[in-house]
């Protein structure tokens, strides 16, 4: 690691000469770049230090790279070096060519039966490597993998990853809505591991069908699709692609196929070759990192906006462009809540919230309530009115989807907070998952 002399430092970074952007995030941007020395391509991820210190994700940025320096395997994308100026932190990661997957399955829609076998190869070959070395990375999907000039798959964005000990459970909520495993969504901890092979599955089912498992614009209907394994294979799957499938989408994830099972399985053994990896040691990127940001970090203001301190499953969903759920968070007009207790106890609950904001309620359906806010307003404000509808996902597990249909939110985030308070007694609030304030214990998640 180093930092850079040159002026041109819009241009240059060290010996890497930038050339266009070939993506870009909320946090960061990505540029091709060319090794100076070499003529090597390069990749160029360009992270504003100021608003990484300033909203408290000093954490995140540490976990990216330390797990991406732990990892060395032909099918995981390698980081070269990381180099810090006083207003940027730049990694310098390996340049894949051929794009995401999920570019290519736009435009082809479903693979053949060979060349998705051969992707899912090699993408359990690396999930095997990583969760080896204690790494779980909770957002495998097809935009996360890439494909290199020669056809080759490999994992990338470690943003959401966390390194465990084996058999250590997770308990943050996060990923992508479609790919998320049922016990993420209703437990408050889970394997990491059985979390990832979930999310394989879908993947694999996605390559051979040209289409996702489980879909609905419904969050609340996706989520109970997910949570019951509902889904039906087109009539081109084969029985033994079927039975394979079916062995790793499901939903209990003690009785789900572990990696060893499904490297063993018949359909997954032929053509196999397998890629291993090899240990990394070198831990000098990441140490020099800590150092570099510390004195940024040493000039934080007390009062920073942490708004950016936690970010949950939802809130990344927002971002993306998975679904249209930009007004679920941004207008705070529909609000998605967790439930671990039975529907009966869930509606009371509902009730004793109700009653402390003021609000009258009335059944319209078996799953439904409507709130009317009973208190005195001038003429010129109108009464806040919503909803709350109650979804059944287990016997003991319930979401909670309240949205508001006219007045001000004064009252609506009041019985929000009341009745997230009340669900919280035992359930981790899918909306508003806080982690733990201490930086290195904290759990929370970040894609950058």
């Amino acid at each position: 690691m180093g930092y850079s002399t040159t002026a041109a430092a819009a241009t240059t970074i060290g010996k890497y000469q930038l050339k266009r952007t070939i993506g870009e995030g909320t946090f960061a941007k990505v540029k091709l770049a060319v090794n100076r020395e070499t003529n090597a391509y390069v990749a160029v991820k360009i992270i504003d230090k100021a608003m990484v210190v300033r909203n408290n994700l000093m954490y995140q940025v540490k976990r990216e790279i330390r797990t991406m320096k732990l990892l060395h395997h032909p099918n995981i994308v390698k980081i070269h070096e990381v180099i810090a100026t006083k207003t940027k932190i730049y990694l310098v990661m390996e340049y894949v060519s051929g794009g995401q997957l999920s570019n290519k399955l736009e435009y082809i829609n479903k693979l053949d039966e060979r060349e998705a076998r051969k992707y899912f190869q090699q993408l359990i070959d690396a999930m095997d490597y990583f969760h080896s070395r204690g790494v779980y990375h909770r957002d495998l999907k097809p935009e996360n993998l890439l494909l290199d000039s020669r056809g080759d798959l490999k994992v990338s964005d470690f943003g959401l990853s966390v390194l465990r000990r084996p058999g250590d459970l997770l308990s943050t909520a996060c990923g992508s809505p479609s790919y998320v495993a049922p016990e993420v969504i209703i437990h408050r901890s889970y394997d990491g591991a059985a979390a990832d092979i979930w999310s394989c599955g879908v993947i694999l089912f996605e390559l051979l069908a040209g289409f996702l498992p489980f879909e609905d614009r419904s969050l609340v209907n996706l989520y109970r699709k997910i949570s019951r394994a509902e889904y039906r294979f087109p009539d081109w799957f084969t029985n033994s692609q079927k039975k394979f499938i079916s062995r790793i989408l499901e939903p209990f994830p003690t009785k789900r196929a572990t990696v060893s099972e499904i490297i063993e399985h018949e359909w997954f053994r032929i053509d196999y070759r397998p890629h291993l990896g090899v240990d990394n040691d070198d831990n000098s990127s990441s140490s020099n990192y800590d150092a570099s940001i510390q004195s940024s970090e040493d000039s934080t203001p007390k009062n920073a906006d942490k708004s950016w301190r936690f970010i949950n499953a939802f809130q990344l969903i927002a971002m993306s462009n998975d679904l249209d759920l930009s007004g679920l968070f941004q207008e705070q007009k529909t609000k998605l809540l967790g439930s671990e207790h039975p529907m009966d106890e869930t509606f009371t609950k509902i009730e004793v919230a109700a009653k402390d904001a003021e609000l009258s309620v009335k059944r319209i359906s078996s799953s439904r309530v409507r709130l009317l806010d009973m208190k005195r307003r001038t003429r010129s404000s109108s009464r806040c009115t919503f909803s709350a509808e109650v979804v059944e996902v287990t016997p003991k597990h319930c979401f909670v989807e309240v949205s508001q249909s006219a007045g001000d939110l004064t009252t609506y985030k009041e019985f929000c907070k009341s009745l997230s308070s009340l669900l919280m007694d035992n359930y981790c609030n899918l909306s508003e998952v806080e982690t733990s304030r201490d930086g290195e214990n904290d759990d929370s998640e970040l894609m950058i």
